[in-house]
């Protein structure tokens, strides 16, 4: 089973990120860009919200308002791109995510 991260949003609204894999990650970015190699944030986010936000099921259509959906889709990517893990081996516990035991 892939790494799977809780993330508790701003808002405090609960989700489950689940990193798909390198290959799916890539294939997950190439998706994204148009023609031109621009990365689509609609293109992304679908993406995101298809193969990494496992918890809950979510269209960008759900999302009330944009900067919760902004904020999880930034966050889930920087999941799955290691980019969290620059904050610090701790984030999880500083998310307010309960510790596995």
């Amino acid at each position: 089973m892939f790494n799977q991260k809780s993330y508790t949003s701003k808002a405090g609204n609960e989700y489950t990120f689940q990193h798909p894999g390198v290959r799916k990650v890539s294939k997950i970015n190439d998706a994204s860009k148009n023609k031109h190699g621009v990365v689509s944030e609609e293109r992304l986010s679908e993406e995101v919200l298809k193969f990494i936000v496992v918890s809950p099921k979510m269209k960008i259509e759900d999302f009330k308002d944009y900067s919760e959906y902004s904020e999880v889709i930034n966050a889930a990517y920087a999941f799955v791109t290691g980019q969290d893990e620059q904050e610090g081996e701790d984030d999880d516990q500083q998310e307010g995510s309960p510790e596995e035991g």
